[in-house]
């Protein structure tokens, strides 16, 4: 139900319908005492999602309002669910006079997005929480993207392509998108089943002159370098993110720390079809152990989890680099040094987040412990990469780790070990930390050696041995006394409160020491925390240095960890070339390695300017779609710097890599299974270049025989022009003749043997094409009925023998039997009956494919007829 005009409600409620207005699809998280509340609609929402109860508070054109609630101090738990479900949040706080005339005075104090928290109990430590906002025209596409708690904003252009903005969303991940009100419906509609919060912003957020403002004002007036400047709409899409973040935050986010330009054309090009398919780092199957990212991930900490899953969204093309984090790595095999260096990363906790949650004033006690605990390891960290390693990488990472004992010192001199969970109610600060605050806390600890002399005093004034002195938050210290004891009572005794069995008073000495104590409180905790503030903005003024050192820490991390997966998994180091070609021997699938109890099978793959195309040929399960995966594996880590699953391997420059395997039917867009092959396909021929990696699995396949077959050959040969690093998986085996017309495409096949009417699949590619696809076969390993494969193979029988149509009524003709000559033939005769045997005698069985074999036989049928005409 809606809510109606404000005019029939309570001044409170129509003071929230106001507010209320200004967050339309947002929830309104309400602040009425000791609990955040939402009304009507967000009512409802949140008591479906929270699981919590729907009351109603009073009513609304004769209707009760709907009304559910959470408690203040418990919050933080329900706001992080509804943020992991990609809601939005609006923090509407008390500012007023409690005690004051009217509706207490309320505004909203911060917008909590998905793409904006940075509260550990909200976002997964192991993942970037990625902010993105987007700009287009009718030719190009800019972006703005940051990782919200590292506060670096990078910026890419684009031209426009059917799936660019879809590529980078799936490479960057991001949990929030902001995009201007026209192009709104059309991105969720692109990301229907995604966990991704699409905001419509007004236009005028991206304007560019106010975006370059704001960019200056947050960065310097010498940011726009001319380079920069050139980037319009990346940044338009800037000022769109600025202007998000200072709405949301109701501030100047203090941690935002550079803008810089995202070079597109350094990154290997992966899109998100390919990510997908070959489930770098989510799988098909939902199982995030069966992923790329899951074999090669064995980092210690946060900070290094992030940090590679950063490398795996942008494999690089920079060769410098990449031989900067193969020599890094070496060096750490070669030094055992792995085991040290992994105990003590295993020790630190996430800096980065911590000096970002510091720096947005949303930390809490226990992040500054465990700043003090990363800080005190790093010395011995720092010591041992330099006194076992000579890379100068690594050297250059130990000595950015900055030790900061300072620091260390004032946080153990002001911090208890074992801190509460917020400043609220103070008990953080230690002991001896700071004269005054000491001084505010005796007076409340000595409170009670004053009351026991207190009461001694006033039992031996009155002689009533039963008075007690006592104290509750409602009524404060008072005098309690029996209702048997009616004796008179001193002069200075006021009656405080009367129960059924005592009377509670209170005297000038008491209420002295009773506002005594409750000032020193107030006091002492209003101290406490402008402690706490004053050494949040000392480590503050270390922000850069800490955000430095989490950097080393993390690239500590992802190189050690890529040091001990080349040592536990056997990998080696991939050779980079400036020529053209891939040459891998022995190579292997990594993940298919470690999920399986069998001994991987591993194959040499050479692909270069002279047989730059591959028709795979084989049986279903034989190997083809593995070997075709692991050598685009073997590619992809060589470009993150990793070392790779294979005897040797030679990886020349390589700018994308494209994938077409597999397909499901998109209902949503409605799209057939063949429509999205055919959208991969149409993708992947515009977009390949000769230096490009394609993988193509079973192509054609959606449609009837013939079609299919023409249009893989029409792409083939269209990738054969491209020249492309093409792996063309088939079982259209008319393919195979293409070898015999180009000399740049050769035939690979996997082997297969039967045995007592079984398959064995031998896993092992071999040269030439195969013989046979031993489909029946694989129907019978899948436990199809033994009924059904006899009739296939009955079918399949005709099939080779006849036409395409396994019911065609038997022709005796079909037989070929030999036909007698008579003498008197005359000799035109005798040579059709030559070429007839001739061609019967040319013939393999085993090889001929359906369409040849039809051929042959019209053939034979065109000589039969002739010779009977003759």
């Amino acid at each position: 139900m809606s809510a109606p005009a404000e005019s029939l409600h309570t001044p409170m409620m129509q003071q929230y319908l106001h507010i209320k207005s200004q967050y339309p699809n947002t929830l309104l998280f309400y602040r009425m005492g000791d609990f955040y509340e939402l009304f009507y609609e967000d009512a409802h929402k949140a008591a479906k999602l929270l699981d919590i109860s729907l009351t109603t508070r009073g009513k609304s054109n004769g209707e009760s309002i709907a009304m559910a609630g959470v408690p203040h101090h418990a919050a933080e738990n329900y706001l992080s669910r509804l943020i992991k479900q990609g809601l939005s949040i609006a923090i509407c706080e008390q500012i007023g006079d409690v005690n004051g005339k009217g509706p207490v005075a309320r505004e909203v104090v911060r917008v909590i997005t998905p793409g904006t928290v940075s509260e550990e109990s909200f976002i997964d430590s192991y993942d970037n929480n990625v902010l993105m906002a987007i700009f287009q025209n009718k030719s190009r596409i800019g972006i703005a993207y940051l990782e919200y708690t590292q506060g670096e904003i990078h910026l890419l252009e684009f031209p426009q392509q059917p799936t660019a903005i879809l590529d980078q969303v799936s490479r960057l991940k991001a949990k929030e998108i902001l995009v201007i009100d026209e192009f709104a419906s059309d991105l969720r509609n692109l990301f229907t089943n995604e966990d991704i919060s699409i905001q419509a912003r007004p236009q005028w957020e991206f304007q560019l002159m106010s975006a370059k403002k704001l960019i200056q004002g947050y960065f310097g007036q010498n940011t726009l370098t001319d380079e920069l400047a050139k980037l319009h709409l990346a940044i338009c899409a800037a000022g769109g993110l600025l202007h998000y973040l200072e709405i949301t935050q109701k501030a100047t986010p203090k941690h935002l720390q550079s803008i810089s330009i995202e070079e597109n054309d350094k990154l290997l090009n992966v899109d998100a079809s390919t990510r997908k398919n070959l489930e770098l780092d989510s799988s098909l199957s939902g199982k995030q152990s069966h992923t790329l990212f899951a074999t090669m991930n064995k980092c210690r900490t946060a900070l290094g989890n992030r940090l590679l899953k950063q490398w795996f969204k942008s494999p690089t093309r920079d060769q410098a680099l990449l031989k900067i984090r193969q020599a890094a790595i070496k060096d750490l095999m070669a030094a055992n040094a792995i085991e040290g260096i992994q105990a003590q990363l295993s020790q630190t906790q996430d800096i980065e987040r911590i000096a970002s949650r510091i720096a947005l004033n949303t930390c809490k006690p226990k992040d500054l412990i465990a700043l003090r605990h990363t800080l005190s390891i790093l010395p011995k960290l720092q010591s041992i990469i330099k006194s076992t390693q000579q890379d100068p990488c690594l050297i250059k990472l130990a000595n950015q780790l900055s030790l900061l004992p300072e620091l260390v010192t004032l946080l153990n001199d002001a911090l208890i070990d074992d801190p509460p969970v917020t400043i609220r109610d103070g008990g953080v600060i230690k002991e001896g930390f700071d004269p005054e605050l000491d001084e505010l806390r005796n007076i409340n600890r000595n409170a009670g050696s004053y009351l026991m002399k207190l009461e001694q005093q006033e039992r031996k004034r009155t002689g009533i041995n039963s008075l007690k002195v006592n104290f509750n938050k409602v009524h404060g210290y008072y005098i309690e006394i029996s209702k048997t004891h009616s004796i008179q009572l001193p002069d200075e005794y006021t009656r405080r409160q009367t129960l059924k069995n005592a009377e509670r008073y209170i005297t000038p000495e008491l209420k002295a020491f009773e506002d005594k104590i409750l000032s020193s409180n107030e006091k002492a905790l209003t101290y406490e925390k402008h402690l706490y503030q004053r050494l949040l903005q000392k480590i503050l003024e270390q922000y850069t240095l800490l955000q430095q050192t989490a950097k080393s820490i993390a690239q500590l991390d992802v190189l050690t960890n890529l040091a001990e997966r080349a040592i536990s998994l056997k990998l080696n180091c991939p050779i980079l070339s400036n020529n053209l070609g891939i040459k891998i021997e022995e190579g292997r699938h990594l993940v298919i390695e470690q999920l399986s109890n069998q001994p991987f099978i591993a194959n040499d793959s050479q692909l270069d300017e002279h047989k730059h195309l591959q028709i795979i040929t084989g049986p279903n399960m034989g190997g083809k779609s593995t070997y075709m995966r692991q050598i685009a594996h073997i590619v992809f880590l060589a470009h993150i710097g990793s070392f790779v699953p294979a005897k040797m391997a030679q990886i020349g420059e390589i700018d994308a890599i494209f994938t077409r395997i597999g397909a499901a039917d998109d209902i949503s867009s409605g799209r057939s299974t063949f429509m999205v092959e055919m959208t991969e396909c149409a993708h992947i021929l515009r977009n390949a270049s000769d230096k490009s990696l394609v993988l193509m699995d079973e192509v054609g396949r959606g449609t009837s025989t013939f079609d299919g077959l023409a249009l893989a050959m029409a792409c083939a040969e269209k990738l054969i022009k491209i020249k492309a690093y093409t792996l063309f998986a088939t079982h259209y085996f008319e393919l195979t003749h293409l070898a015999a017309q180009y000399s740049n495409v050769e035939n690979i096949h996997f082997e297969a043997t039967e045995y007592r009417d079984n398959i064995v699949f031998l896993h092992h590619a071999k040269e030439g094409a195969a013989l046979k696809s031993y489909g029946i076969q694989v129907a019978k390993l899948a436990g199809v009925p033994q009924d059904v494969l006899n009739n296939a193979k009955s079918i399949l029988k005709r099939l080779e023998a006849r036409d395409t149509d396994p019911y065609a009524p038997t022709q005796q003709s079909f037989d070929f039997t030999i036909i007698p000559i008579p003498e008197n033939q005359n000799t035109q005769r005798e040579s059709h009956y030559k070429e007839l045997i001739d061609i019967l005698e040319s013939i393999d069985p085993n090889k001929i494919t359906p369409i040849e074999a039809m051929s042959t036989l019209y053939s034979l049928k065109s000589l039969l007829d002739n010779m009977t005409q003759g």
